[in-house]
């Protein structure tokens, strides 16, 4: 322990014991005076700080530290200030040697000597600190301990396995160019761990700074920062799902992003002209390959790489007619989506107006703006905390929405180059800061400026921000974040999995990749890419983008290759009702679309481990292809019966299975019991028809009851689900057999949860495909009225409304019509 009263050693030999030796740097353990009640809070003093525990919701607590009454705490930019969770009243007790703090989920125990907290759910230790704060003028953080066995997940974008415990890494946000199999720094930190004994630990600090998960001492998490707030939030749940919901409870929920997100967008580094974009997307059309937006890259302010960052308006010369171009483009269904970027080049044509505008990030003295070299020229950097920039940049944005611009891509927010002294004002807080202090939570502030701006302009049309940095929380504001700068290889489509997981589990549930990789690559393989862009129909966003030494686009490539990627497109956009329900759900509850597979068998400690094969929502169990040349694999199966998606083979679970394999395949199986819904082919999203849906119903003798829900609204407005202006249906099937007969109750209900929305279907046509139905059977009974079986397949193909029994595949198909809020079929083999 290092005593400065006793000893005198200097500052730099002191950071080199830390660095070197990692011995503890806690200074003599704060001792209790004395304590203030409040609601949901209580202030105490001890003899070296102030400490207030606050329930922020019956689930979640904070600890803040400060060193006065009266101090002026740095901000936090975790905690979603707009949440409207009420006051959490909580219980106190105060014993001779501690002090309790409850809420109806869980306890704080304070200790009085030495001052350290311990938290529990149910009467079971969750967590608890070692020496808990620490603060040594440089350095600051906070200390606990961990069970021997206890796994880590969490800090956000690292490829590192889904265990991260053993690892010392940073906390701070750094492009990784080119990675691959192996990362322990990259453009999103997270400052927050997941543990298997279910609650998360969120370091509250924004500064540049380090967490060592048990890698430098035995069972000892540390957090560490080198300013910043001196906080930290403990979330319980009683299961992963609930957890993550506690999390976004407090930290905010992402929005339901427009409809268009989950098709396909065109991008690449990047167009140059406006009549490549108009011939890129015509290509589309061409191939029949559909497609919903096309996203510019730097190319549309200026006709080189360098020299022009910081225009943010069209080249003239390359882009004569942008308006025309966005009205061409959107008249055929496709959204035009721009980069943009935080760095105003000192070459560039609104450089004085930033100057004059004092929007930039100062010099340590603050008397001028800070300028520095970096790859793309001189530049200053916009500092977004500051409402002169925020209303400068979002005055920009304005604008290019009022042109048609659809979505906004944000690069380079880590920011990529952040000079550690530039001063940054904090406007919202009346403080500056240092570059080092806040830099993690730059590329959260921008999102945050770029949803205000464009809510401002358009308030009930959601937005679409494209992210690769943020923090904690970010998803509050809508950002959907991409892994960064991937290497195209099989060692860059390796470790995505991982990625979208651990974002996943944080709150960032629209993390993906580059689909097909992004940087290097001297000749095309067809393979990686087919097997890369395959996986992609069951990750949040599918955008192929790259380089454009090899187009990145699937329509500018073979046959072979086009017609495989074409079918596997025109499946994710058949997935549109499954996927945007999924969104659905992870707007009201925080839950992943890509779920891990411990998610399936939560006892199961050895699942967490798993990162090369996932679950997309409940129904989907997806195994990338991440080797080339395979002619089989090996798929692991949980608990319970499967069915092979294309082939509708049935395979009994708590297995692992030799999956056969072709360039055309990868292993997708369907959870027994599932029901999804599906739509007819389209163009794109302009063309979506929600009033027919195809309902896929796995039946399975051995799942008695199973259920899910198909989302529906208007595919844009903000208010859809705030105001209940959507349509949601339950569908529930259960079975049972009597008198040696299976009788098959599947009811399908409008949730009273929806209220409706403008031009929404009159009427619902739905199409039941029940698999795994091997006998046409006595009959099928809507509402207690028999419905007729069709002799032929044709006949079916032209009736309305019936009933048809295909031999070939075991499947039995019924039509019917919801003309009123619930529709009961029954079915008897």
């Amino acid at each position: 322990m290092l005593n400065n009263k006793k000893r005198s050693i200097s500052l730099l030999s002191c950071w080199l014991l830390f660095c070197v030796s990692f011995i503890s740097l806690t200074a003599n353990a704060a001792e209790y005076i004395n304590h203030k009640l409040a609601i949901n809070n209580v202030v105490i003093q001890s003899d070296s700080e102030v400490m207030t525990i606050t329930a922020l919701t019956g689930s979640a607590f904070e600890v803040l530290v400060h060193k006065r009454n009266n101090d002026t705490p740095f901000p936090s930019f975790a905690i979603d200030k707009n949440r409207t969770t009420p006051l959490v009243p909580i219980k106190f007790t105060d014993g001779e040697h501690s002090l309790t703090f409850s809420s109806k989920e869980m306890d704080v125990v304070v200790t009085k000597s030495p001052l350290t907290l311990a938290f529990y759910k149910n009467g079971q230790l969750l967590l608890q600190e070692d020496t808990g704060y620490f603060n040594h003028n440089t350095v600051q953080g906070f200390r606990f301990k961990l069970d021997e066995n206890e796994k880590l997940m969490g800090t956000g974008e690292r490829v590192l396995g889904m265990n991260r415990r053993g690892h010392r890494l940073p906390l701070y946000n750094k492009a990784h160019y080119g990675y691959g199999t192996e990362s322990s720094q990259m453009n999103f930190s997270i400052p927050a761990v997941m543990s298997d004994n279910k609650y998360i630990l969120l370091f509250d600090n924004s500064a540049n700074g380090w967490v060592d998960l048990a890698k430098s001492e035995a069972d000892i998490l540390q957090f560490e920062a080198n300013g910043g707030r001196s906080s930290y939030i403990v979330f319980s749940g009683d299961d992963y799902p609930s957890l993550i919901n506690n999390y976004v409870d407090v930290t905010g929920k992402q929005p339901l992003p427009p409809r268009w997100a989950f098709g396909n967008h065109a991008s690449r580094f990047g167009y140059k002209t406006q009549q490549q974009v108009l011939d890129t997307i015509a290509q589309y059309k061409k191939d029949d390959i559909p497609v919903d937006s096309i996203i510019l890259d730097l190319y549309w302010f200026g006709k080189d790489i360098k020299g022009h960052m910081g225009n943010l308006a069209w080249d003239q010369e390359t882009f004569p007619q942008p308006v025309s171009m966005i009205d061409q483009l959107t008249q055929q269904g496709v959204k035009t989506v721009l980069i943009t970027e935080p760095f105003i080049l000192t070459s560039s044509s609104r450089w004085q107006e930033a100057v004059d505008s004092d929007v930039l990030g100062k010099n340590a003295g603050g008397s001028a703006p800070m300028t520095f070299d970096f790859y793309f020229g001189n530049t200053g950097l916009l500092d977004v905390f500051n409402d002169k920039a925020q209303q400068w940049f979002g005055d920009i944005y304005q604008e290019l929405a009022k042109q048609g611009v659809a979505g906004v891509w944000g690069d380079l927010g880590e920011p990529e180059v952040h000079p550690a002294t530039m001063v940054h004002t904090l406007s919202e807080q009346n403080m500056t800061a240092t570059a080092d202090e806040i830099h993690n939570t730059f590329g959260h502030q921008w999102a945050n400026l770029v949803n205000t701006a464009l809510t401002e302009y358009q308030p009930n049309k959601r937005p679409f921000i494209i992210m690769r940095s943020g923090f904690a929380g970010s998803q509050r504001y809508g950002m959907i974040p991409w892994t960064g700068d991937v290497s195209r290889s099989w060692d860059g489509l390796k470790p995505q999995v991982e990625l979208s997981l651990q974002m996943s589990l944080l709150g960032m549930a629209y993390t993906h990749s580059d689909l097909g990789g992004f940087a290097g690559g001297e000749t095309f393989d067809q393979e990686m890419y087919i097997r890369w862009l395959q996986y992609g129909v069951f990750q949040p966003i599918y955008r192929p983008h790259a380089q454009d030494s090899i187009a990145p686009e699937p329509v500018f490539h073979d046959k072979q290759t086009k017609d495989i990627v074409r079918e596997y497109i025109k499946l994710r956009y058949r997935m549109l009702p499954y996927n945007y329900t999924l969104a659905y759900q992870n707007t009201k509850t925080g839950l992943p679309l890509m779920r891990p597979m411990f998610f399936n068998d939560e006892s199961n400690a050895a699942l967490i481990d798993v990162a090369d094969q996932y679950m997309w929502g409940d129904s989907f169990l997806v195994k990338p292809i991440i080797e080339p040349n395979l002619t089989s694999i090996a798929v692991n199966l949980p608990q319970g019966n499967w069915f092979d998606f294309w082939t509708g083979k049935k395979y009994q679970g708590n297995q692992a299975i030799n999956y056969p394999l072709s360039l055309a395949t990868i292993p997708v199986l369907i959870k027994a019991g599932a029901i999804i819904p599906t739509a007819k082919d389209m163009g794109n999203t302009e063309q979506y028809d929600s009033s027919a849906i195809k309902l896929d119903y796995y039946f399975d003798p051995e799942v008695t009851s199973s259920n899910a829900q198909f989302y529906d609204d208007d595919g844009i407005s903000q208010s859809s689900v705030g105001q209940r202006q959507f349509e949601l249906f339950n569908f529930v099937a259960q079975h049972q057999n009597i008198n040696k007969r299976t009788h098959l109750n599947f009811v399908v209900k409008k949730d009273e949860k929806g209220l409706g929305y403008d031009n929404m279907p009159t009427k619902r046509a739905f199409e039941l495909v029940v698999h795994n139905w091997t006998a046409a059977g006595k009959g099928v009974y809507v509402n207690g009225k028999a419905m007729a079986f069709m002799q032929s397949h044709q006949e079916f193909l032209l009736a309305g409304q019936g009933v048809y029994f295909n031999k070939a595949n075991n499947t039995l198909i019924v039509k019917f019509n919801l003309d009123e809020k619930q529709i009961h079929l029954q079915l008897i083999k």
